[in-house]
């Protein structure tokens, strides 16, 4: 025992004071042996202070720090060094007697917390299905469309059970290698594993593909709750207190793999609406200061956008026409008094030939003679019909149930095997009464347009740590901006770059508006362009492509009244990142030295990265592969002028120590950044327009951000692209003569 834990006995009557004394321990363990505490109490003692203890060589460091944390990394605050405090003050909560040293309430910093053995099991706590928000105290979140996992730590040993209670570990081994990275002593973690498409969506069945596939690599873990830490039980303690401990946990977590599900302030109507415009699957609600429980409890409440469930399989059709293995699966739902499984309906949708096949070979070794429903169907809807055994769940979105219990317009969703068969039963949304009034909630941001305001939810969303840039500030400089922006978004399709979780988290690359509620946007039939495609025309569908995430805006070269002629070209300078700068300043004026040799006017921006943007512009006289070949031609006759500085192969191994010049931005569908577009690096660089005089001034690609391009735009406006759509240039035959072209 250290010394200065003496002087903490040595200054309490343990007769009196109900605080831990200090007592010899065992050898501590190493930093590297165990993951080391800190704590935040607040204590009432001559007036109100808070300590902070840290630990170190078996102690808990102490400091008082008068005037409490601070939030403000940039703001100081006091902090007083006392006496070491043993590690079991780390849980202390209570009130030292007056007259006794330190008299007054130190409050552990989580309400209910109690010492206890690690349990070897703990089931989950499930939500009750409720069709509207109560009344009451209550925080919401996404309903992600997942498998529920519950995570047990002990000492490294990191285990994965899925709601039944089935060891799933062997199955999420870099899950749980993220989980073990952590350095948790002990603890159980709650959450949900998820695997999403490129709209950022929750897909199941693309969950399943995986789990099947035995590609699990690329499934998120998004945790929400903490029942126990540390050798601390967390389920009395509140549910806010809870998942606060567990951000706290995750701060330091580094793999992407694991994700802290957020809760949202806003109006749960409000919530749910945008949930359900971007295809989620609803809200689950928790009523703050509820403990942990191991059951299904009123306590947490699901908000469903659609009807969707499980449901038992019970038998198969027979495959018509050119379909494989099988036609429908045939649907049971037990009865809620009887407890019998009666006929559900059936699905014939939601499928391809991938999961047609994997499923009917499940489907095989389960066929039964006669038929596990009570009311099987008759005459049409029985012919062809294999019953099986009811050991299989279907998850299924429907759009209502029949008064005879069948579903309608059922889409099958994937099956899954990680719920019991047997307690299945017709989900009924019930009433949550609360005798509390309902809060006022805080309006979420709305951003003032000509064509109407829009609404920003979670505005202090951190979209860049770097810089701290929250959502809200993103959307204020697309509004600020869209006076220069939107005459270069004008009747160009758009293809956008959304971070939902931040520019750290993963990234979506989106042509399609289909699954996102933006007011005001423009999407073009896609018999007529091809493929899907969207337009910005106006400020208040920029600003609810912020809304929903976008970051990155990259448009064609060409407008919607003519999209099979391009009207310009461009050429993307890509470095090798280890080339200086100077050698992008030298490869811009050589590549304008090409063009005004040829007879074409370039004109210039950054892009925002480490390159540079020439943009040509043309009148629309020739169609897109006549113009990509030309810019083609021009990149491999520089390529070969200069082998040492250019190349006109993509990939990062052809361009060692050179600069690729990117002209496949110039296909049809093809995009590239546009101007006054955030990018999704560090910092939030913006791609700007300059003056090819400016070039030799410049410091990079990045040189300007969402916070300083505002004084570049005061400072010039327009002017760098004033003459763009006023230059009226062609491609002619000498010019492709003079680029090697043969035609």
């Amino acid at each position: 025992m250290n010394k200065n834990l003496d002087d903490y006995n040595r200054l309490r009557d343990f007769s009196a004071t109900s605080e831990p004394a200090a007592t010899k321990r065992p050898t501590q363990k190493t930093a590297q042996d165990h993951a080391l505490q800190f704590c935040i109490q607040k204590h009432d003692a001559s007036r109100l202070h808070y300590d902070f203890r840290l630990e170190l060589d078996g102690a808990l460091k102490s400091w008082a720090v008068p005037k409490g944390p601070s939030l403000d990394p940039k703001v100081k605050r006091l902090a007083v060094h006392v006496e070491d405090h043993p590690l079991d003050y780390a849980t202390f909560e209570g009130r030292i007697p007056e007259g006794h040293y330190g008299a007054g309430a130190p409050s552990a910093p989580l309400n209910g917390a109690h010492k206890a053995k690690l349990p070897d099991q703990l089931k989950p706590e499930l939500a009750t299905l409720v069709e509207k928000a109560p009344q009451g105290r209550w925080s919401y979140e996404i309903k992600f469309d997942g498998y529920r996992i519950m995570a047990r730590i002990d000492h490294g040993d990191v285990k994965l059970f899925t709601r039944n209670g089935h060891d799933w570990t062997h199955k999420l081994p870099k899950q749980a290698q993220a989980l073990a990275a952590l350095n948790l002593e002990s603890a159980w973690l709650d959450g949900e594993m998820v695997l999403a498409d490129e709209q950022g969506v929750p897909d199941f069945q693309a969950l399943q593909n995986a789990f099947d596939a035995g590609a699990s690599a690329n499934i998120l873990y998004y945790l929400f709750d903490l029942p126990y830490l540390n050798g601390v039980d967390l389920r009395e303690v509140p549910v806010e207190e809870r998942r606060g401990a567990l951000s706290t946990v995750l701060k330091l977590n580094q793999d992407p793999l694991l994700r802290f599900s957020d809760s949202f302030d806003e109006a749960p109507e409000a919530l749910l609406d945008s949930a359900c415009q971007m295809q989620m699957e609803g809200l689950i609600g928790k009523r703050l200061g509820s403990p942990y429980v191991s059951r299904r409890s009123s306590d947490w409440i699901k908000l469903k956008c659609k009807h969707r469930q499980e449901f038992v399989v019970v038998g198969y059709s027979d495959p018509k026409g050119s379909r494989n293995a099988f036609g429908a699966l045939l649907l049971g739902l037990h009865d809620r008094d009887s407890g019998q499984l009666r006929y559900a309906g059936k699905v014939g949708t939601g499928f391809n030939e991938t999961t047609l096949k994997r499923i009917y070979e499940q489907l095989k070794p389960l066929q039964a003679k006669k038929p596990s429903v009570v009311n099987p169907p008759s005459g049409f809807e029985a012919k062809g019909v294999h019953w099986l055994n009811p050991v299989l769940l279907a998850q299924v979105a429907f759009a209502e149930m029949t008064k005879e219990g069948s579903v309608r317009h059922a889409v099958f969703h994937g099956l899954r095997d990680d719920k019991p068969a047997k307690g299945i039963t017709e989900e009924q949304p019930k009433v949550v009464k609360s005798p509390e009034k309902k809060p006022a909630q805080p309006a979420p941001s709305q951003m003032g347009l000509g064509e109407g305001k829009v609404r920003i939810t979670h505005p202090d969303r951190v979209i860049d740590a770097s810089s701290g840039t929250t959502k809200v500030q993103l959307a204020e400089y697309y509004a600020s901006v869209a006076e220069w922006v939107l005459p270069e978004l004008k009747d160009r399709p758009v293809a956008l770059v959304r971070a939902p979780d931040g520019i750290a988290g993963e990234l979506f690359f989106q042509k399609n508006a289909e699954r996102l509620a933006i007011p005001g946007i423009t999407t073009l039939d896609k018999e007529l362009t091809g493929q899907p495609v969207m337009i910005i025309n106006n400020a208040q569908a920029l600003i609810g492509a912020v809304q929903m995430s976008t970051v990155e805006l990259h448009t064609w070269n060409a407008t919607a009244d003519n999209l099979d002629r391009p009207d310009r070209f461009v050429l993307d300078l890509d470095p090798d990142p280890a080339l200086p700068w100077k050698s992008m300043v030298e490869a811009t004026h050589l590549t304008l030295s090409v063009l005004d040799e040829l007879g074409l006017k370039a004109f210039l921006k950054t892009s925002g990265g480490k390159g540079m943007h020439l943009v040509v512009p043309l009148i629309r006289k020739l169609g897109w592969d006549e113009v990509k070949d030309f810019s083609h031609a021009i990149v491999s006759h520089m390529a070969k002028l200069l082998p040492e500085r250019f190349c006109a192969v993509s990939g990062p191994k052809n361009r060692v120590g050179r600069i690729f010049i990117d002209y496949l931005r110039n296909g049809y569908g093809a995009t590239t950044i546009c101007a006054y577009a955030v990018r999704t690096r560090e910092g939030l660089p913006v791609s700007v327009p300059i003056f090819r005089e400016e070039v030799a001034e410049l410091k990079g690609g990045n040189q300007w951000n969402v916070h300083t391009v505002h004084e570049r735009l005061a400072e010039v406006g327009d002017a760098p692209w004033a003459d763009l759509k006023k230059t009226r240039q062609t491609i002619t035959a000498e010019m492709r003569r003079r680029v090697g072209m043969k035609k």
